[in-house]
């Protein structure tokens, strides 16, 4: 039974207010959210409160919110003050990155409210989603939203204490009028990018879209020290500086989406000549060139310098940035500096002493949900391996496997991306790009695995065809990805003699990554840096192939090899007998007449699973077919969890009816993404049809759609949790 109400959509002028107090008297002073907006101009407002009536109010008599023309109120008996302010966080978080609509809403980033049961909160949230679909205010699925450049990038994330000790610090640094940057360390996944964006939109939000009665004594802390900066500098002259290519135009694609900021506000560091600012944020640098390898750019560097009246033989970008600013935030990491012609680490070093600099660290892991022990992990593999403990990493949280067999590992990253999206290959740069002149040649080849580089440079990870393709350091640096496979190849080895990591100068391809470089050791930094940043890419999990067998020895000492028997498969203990760790496996295709019956088989087997709780809860069974391989490959072994109420639309459903046809599946039975329409009227609601949804790559399976009496004896048996083999 639905717990929440969507109203109908009201105009948004000066009779709401009546129709408000006439139709929901029961919730004038009980916490709400609300969706202002304008259809035509696709502007929105997400609010909650306690107080609809004069809320609604002061919202009319806002300039900017005058031109909202509609609202819905979100209502529901369970509602309380933090519920209200977490569902409100969500629909400004997932509205935005959704696309439909452009949100007016400002946002403090101190958002994440901790409550009791709020998971049971989060599910209602996912249920109001589903209906927002319907109704047309959103388009995309949460799995869809979570895994968009405009959600992983978005200005309306909360801030960790880390993050909003960071963002006070800058403020700070802007009304000090002795200080001129905020230097702001952290390494891979600590939230630079997120803080430096959230920077620059809380910087062009107006005052008046903050909601200041849900403020709590943090929050007006930080908004405190935000209107005097307001008040100081008024309207600013900003730019973000973005040196990596592919990287500044998927930001420049963010901005275009976020009210009051514009993708030209995203600029590279060779357009710094061309104007002077209030304001500089730095993402990524690190990245920040000198004049050394820079192949068709030399040009541009020297024309710049003489523009700037510097010696383009000392100067660096990162002189740019503090010549062409009255204040400048730089966000950098050392480690992930990985060419000779990234600005030295001794010029940061230089600023970071300044009198004038200001100096933040960021710590805490925020991608890889291995935490801070896997980063510890691949820092100490990497550069004190004598310190490390003989002992394979393990964890419940993070898949992270050393691959024997490098066909086993692309099969797996091909897997995780039709289950997860996002899950790419990615290597050293140790051969050439043949594919770039020969669209019909392969560049790595690797006994008898045939690959191919990126075939787009700007924006690899989002393309059409990269998981066919392996990436490289200039291609992923800075995004996040679910999965990643590593390809460690042959210019890295380990000698166990010396105890040391040893580099093939001759066999690293990246001309501009090594001709200047002298130094062996020199280069052995810049190759290791790239390897640590790359391994840093994964939030859910990480696979590595090393080429040479002494790198692949060594590393076996510290993380687990990949065996599908211990993985995979470890997982799938099928037995005849129930344990107290075990959930019924039914076989659908014996089935003779309803699930009932098939649950009182004397044949009815058992799967051993570890993890899981409330096991009573939950069935497994094999799904056999290509009508959802986008999701679940033919053959698999899948969870499902007993329906017992609650809305079904948008989730992978498996349902039991003598009206189904699925030639695939079995003839009563089918697992399709659920949707219904439904009619009220004297007698209550009803179905008015159900549509069961294929998610196939072959676009020959239709939907199946029951009306009418094929309704009748139709039964919802289980939510599709997960894949358990595959």
């Amino acid at each position: 039974m639905k717990n929440f109400t969507i109203t109908e959509e009201y105009d948004f002028d000066h009779l709401i207010e009546t129709k408000i107090n006439n139709n929901h008297k029961d919730y004038l002073s009980w916490p709400i959210v609300y969706f202002l907006k304008n259809k035509k101009t696709k502007a929105a407002y997400v609010g909650e409160t306690t107080d609809v009536l004069t809320r609604i109010n002061t919202h009319l008599k806002s300039e900017e919110k005058k031109q909202l023309s509609s609202a819905n109120l979100i209502l529901s008996d369970l509602f309380h003050k933090s519920a209200t302010l977490d569902l409100e966080s969500n629909l400004i978080k997932y509205i935005s990155a959704d696309g439909q609509y452009t949100l007016q809403n400002g946002n403090l980033g101190i958002s994440n409210h901790q409550y009791h049961e709020k998971k049971v909160y989060w599910d209602l949230f996912k249920d109001i989603w589903d209906e927002l679909i319907q109704l047309g205010i959103s388009r995309h699925s949460l799995d869809f939203i979570n895994n968009s450049d405009l959600f992983k990038y978005s200005p309306y994330k909360s801030l960790s204490k880390e993050q909003i000790k960071g963002l006070k610090m800058i403020l700070n640094c802007l009304l000090d009028e002795n200080a001129k940057v905020s230097l702001i360390h952290g390494g891979a996944g600590t939230g630079k990018s997120i803080l430096a964006i959230f920077l620059f939109k809380l910087l062009k939000t107006n005052l008046e879209d903050f909601n200041y009665a849900d403020f709590d004594e943090d929050d007006e802390d930080l908004f405190l020290l935000l209107k005097r900066v307001k008040n100081k500098f008024k309207d600013l002259n900003m730019a973000l500086v973005i040196p990596m290519a592919s990287f500044r135009k998927t930001i420049s694609n963010v901005f275009k989406n976020v009210n009051g900021l514009s993708g030209k506000m995203v600029i590279g560091p060779s357009d710094l000549a061309k104007n002077k600012y209030d304001l500089i944020i730095v993402d990524e640098g690190h990245r920040l060139r000198r004049r050394v390898n820079l192949g068709s750019y030399f040009g541009t560097f020297d024309i710049n310098c003489e523009k700037l009246g510097l010696d383009k033989s000392t100067a660096s970008e990162l002189d740019w940035v503090i010549l062409q600013s009255n204040k400048s935030i730089i966000f950098y990491d050392q480690y992930q500096s990985i060419k000779p012609s990234d600005t030295l680490k001794e010029s940061f070093k230089k600023l970071e002493l300044a009198p004038s600099t200001r100096v933040e660290k960021l710590k805490t892991q925020l991608r890889v949900r291995g935490g801070n022990n896997y980063i510890k992990l691949i820092h100490k593999i990497f550069d004190t391996p004598s310190t490390l403990s003989f002992e394979p990493y393990k964890t419940n949280d993070y898949e992270f496997y050393l691959f024997d067999d490098l066909s086993q590992m692309i099969d797996k990253i091909k897997k995780k991306n039709e289950l997860h999206d996002l899950s790419r290959m990615v290597a050293g740069y140790a051969w050439e790009w043949v594919s770039s002149k020969n669209p019909e040649a392969y560049d790595i080849i690797i006994g008898e695995n045939q690959l191919k580089w990126n075939s787009v440079s700007v924006d690899w990870v989002n393309s059409p065809n990269s998981i066919n393709e392996v990436g490289c350091i200039h291609t992923t640096q800075g995004y996040d990805l679910n999965y990643t496979g590593v390809i460690i190849g042959p210019e890295l080895d380990y000698d166990f003699v010396s105890g040391k990591f040893i580099i093939d100068k001759q066999k690293y391809k990246d001309k501009n990554g090594k001709n200047s470089i002298k130094n062996e050791e020199e280069l052995l930094g810049f190759i290791i840096n790239i390897y640590k940043t790359i391994l840093l890419r994964g939030i859910e999990g990480t696979y590595i192939y090393a080429c040479n067998e002494n790198l692949r020895r060594f590393l076996q000492q510290f993380i687990p090899s990949y065996n599908p028997s211990s993985t995979d498969k470890k997982l799938i203990k099928i037995s005849n007998i129930p344990t107290e760790s075990s959930i019924p496996f039914y076989d659908l295709n014996i089935a003779a007449g309803s699930f009932s019956e098939l649950q009182e088989l004397e044949k009815v087997k058992y799967i051993e699973l570890d993890s899981i709780e409330n096991r009573d809860d939950y069935f497994a069974c094999t799904v056999i077919g290509e009508s959802m391989n986008k999701i679940i490959p033919n053959g698999s072994i899948c969870l499902f969890k007993k329906y017992n109420g609650g809305s079904r639309n948008g989730l992978i459903t498996l349902v039991e009816g003598r009206n189904i046809a699925d030639l695939e599946f079995g003839s009563n039975y089918t697992i399709k993404e659920y949707s219904s329409k439904k009619l009220t009227d004297d007698e209550g609601w009803h179905h008015e049809e159900i549509i069961l949804l294929p998610k196939s790559n072959d676009f020959n399976f239709e939907p199946i759609v029951l009306r009418d009496e094929e309704i009748v004896d139709f039964k919802v048996l289980g939510i599709f949790v997960k894949v358990l083999k595959v």
